[in-house]
């Protein structure tokens, strides 16, 4: 056991101290804080600890409002007031491209908050157990599989947690709870609510079954799942969700279930827009969207474009994609691809290639066809990133080779938590 003083946060969300000269991580844990320590992990160059008692709080702290806050492996900032939570976002991210790309004051924009705190998840997965006679519904324990039982979440919108009230007793009483792993929930910018029952195989029926009255009776959008998405049977209800990403645009973009739409539909918004103005399309330029999905950033910047090209490797997103080309009239315009990023953009740049490339990858970024680009050298890059570590890695190789970094900044779509989007602008040097 150990005492520590936090002096600042780390990426991953833990509060930092040193101890013989070690920095030692500790989560839950605030700047100004003096704690007593358990170290659970003890490496050469850093330690790991486990928060055991707070001997004397630090002034950025606050009581957190959810009761299962530190069990609950959901949030890891709610005993951060919010400011506090984007100041040190904002900081992690500008020391990442600092320490790596060389990022000046004059190109780190400011950080854009969310307009609200608390209620605005618009999707969510909640995991669920039979354990003897008690059914739990919740998240899991951090660094575990063991559910943390809720009754409600104060990120998630309200229509989802009423949603939740009135499933938990649902699959609780229904004929096999021991069958059913887990929820996703989600509401659309229309105010239509869709659960996803996943359960195990063999169950599907029996639970589609008993749900079906229930659900038709709240107006749930309600289906059931067990294994692959290929395997998703439709209850009752509707089958799409549709978003609104572009204020004032008049876009209307469906995604079906399983597919993929931002958690906080008011900042990606602002993040759309942003994109979109960054671009600066004049209706002469050519642009590849690589990760596309349904065609969150692709139609808002078809609008502007001559052409715009989107890839995207899940073909059922690719399939959303034109249906939502065709209803917003701009399936002239575009064309989508169901195949792999890497390699998607040396195959499709014969003839005029393109002006402008957007990126928005997974969590694990874009390393391969970032060097790809730096061979194809398009006019400009927009790179969305939802980690900075490896947009970091990513943007090196870019700026080595011929590109310069305009500016690049933080967009909170996940307060609460440490994880931070991001949009950059890359331009080539002649």
């Amino acid at each position: 056991m150990v005492e520590l003083s936090i002096d600042s946060l780390a990426f991953g969300g833990a509060g930092v101290g040193r101890h013989q000269g070690k920095a030692v991580f500790v989560p839950f844990t605030a700047p100004g804080d003096r704690a007593r320590v358990r170290i659970t992990k003890n490496k050469a160059r850093f330690a790991e600890g486990a928060l055991v008692d707070l001997i004397a709080p630090g002034p950025g702290r606050r009581s957190a409002p959810c009761p299962v806050f530190g069990s609950c492996g959901g949030c890891q900032w709610q005993h951060l007031p919010y400011d506090e939570q984007c100041r040190w976002k904002e900081a992690i991210f500008a020391d990442s491209l600092q320490r790596h790309c060389g990022l000046t004051p004059e190109q780190l924009r400011p950080m854009q908050a969310a307009p609200c705190e608390w209620n605005y998840r618009s999707r969510v997965q909640f995991k669920c157990r039979q354990d003897h006679d008690r059914f739990a519904m919740g998240f899991y324990r951090r660094g575990s599989h063991v559910v943390v039982d809720i009754q409600q979440c104060p990120i998630i919108e309200p229509s989802l947690n009423a949603a939740l009230a009135r499933l938990r007793p649902w699959l609780a009483q229904s004929p096999c709870p021991e069958c059913i792993s887990g929820v996703d929930m989600a509401v659309d910018d229309e105010g239509r609510v869709r659960i996803l029952v996943h359960v195990l195989k063999g169950a599907q029926g029996a639970v589609a079954d008993y749900l079906e009255q229930p659900a038709s009776s709240t107006g749930f959008s309600l289906f059931v799942q067990s294994g692959k998405k290929g395997s998703t049977r439709q209850v009752c209800g509707v089958e799409e969700l549709h978003i609104h990403p572009l204020e004032g645009s008049g876009l209307r973009l469906a995604y079906g279930p399983g597919g993929f739409a931002q958690v906080n539909l008011a900042q990606n918004r602002r993040l759309v827009h942003d994109l979109v103005e960054a671009a600066q399309l004049t209706g002469s330029e050519r642009v590849l969207d690589l990760y596309c999905g349904m065609g969150n950033f692709s139609l808002p910047l078809a609008r502007g474009a001559q052409s715009l090209v989107g890839v995207e490797e899940y073909s059922p997103a690719i399939q959303k994609a034109q249906a939502n080309a065709t209803v917003n009239g701009l399936r002239q315009k575009t064309k989508f691809l169901a195949q792999s990023a890497e390699g998607a953009a040396r195959a499709l740049w014969s003839g005029q290639g393109f002006d402008l490339v957007v990126l928005d990858p997974p969590r694990a970024g874009a390393f391969q066809v970032v060097k790809e680009l730096c061979e194809l050298r398009p006019m400009r890059i927009l790179y969305v990133s939802c980690d900075p570590q490896t947009l970091a890695r990513d943007l090196v190789p870019l700026i080595h080779g011929g590109y310069r970094l305009e500016w690049a900044r933080a967009y909170d779509l996940f307060p609460q938590t440490y994880h931070t989007e991001s949009l950059a602008l890359l331009t080539r040097i002649e």
